[in-house]
């Protein structure tokens, strides 16, 4: 009897605390892009957007993917042949804009088929240059995704969507 109290009283405290978060005002968060690895600094933006957090990106189209550049180029180029002998609507959809690339690639970071995942993503608003709305705010970078640790050759997002297509 007494394990069952005690369980009982921890679920509920739990319970509790979770109902606090979900009440609580959601901060907005504004990052920038610019010169930002686009996998650490996207995993970054899914991890607030998850917490909570409604996530402003600015400058999205000058994020960085390290790597050779023609390398770089050919995968992109390779995943806009993957199609359907089906139903177009079935078909995937390949992002050539950088914004929406950039989105694509926070999707994938998210846990899309649950709820949590969905209302995360909306909670992520992606920009390319800086809106008038944003131009007063200072945008920060994500901790430990800076172009400054990287030592081989990179390109940007506007790049390769000029080389895909975008």
């Amino acid at each position: 009897m007494f394990g069952v109290r005690r369980l009982c009283s921890a679920l509920s405290q739990r319970f509790q605390s979770n109902r606090n978060e979900m009440n609580a005002m959601p901060t907005e968060i504004v990052l920038d892009a610019k010169n930002q690895i686009l996998g650490r600094f996207a995993s970054y933006v899914a991890k607030q957007a998850i917490e909570g957090n409604k996530v402003i990106v600015l400058n999205a189209e000058k994020a960085i993917i390290s790597g050779r550049r023609s390398s770089i180029v050919e995968k992109a180029k390779r995943r806009l042949e993957t199609r359907t002998h089906g139903t177009q609507s079935h078909a995937p959809v390949h992002q050539r804009r950088p914004d929406l690339y950039f989105r694509r690639v926070v999707r994938g970071m998210l846990p899309w088929d649950k709820p949590k995942g969905r209302a995360a993503f909306h909670r992520v608003w992606i920009f390319m240059g800086v809106p008038e709305k944003y131009v007063g705010k200072d945008g920060s970078g994500a901790p430990q995704a800076g172009a400054s640790r990287l030592t081989s050759p990179y390109v940007t997002l506007e790049d390769l969507a000029k080389e895909i297509g975008g």
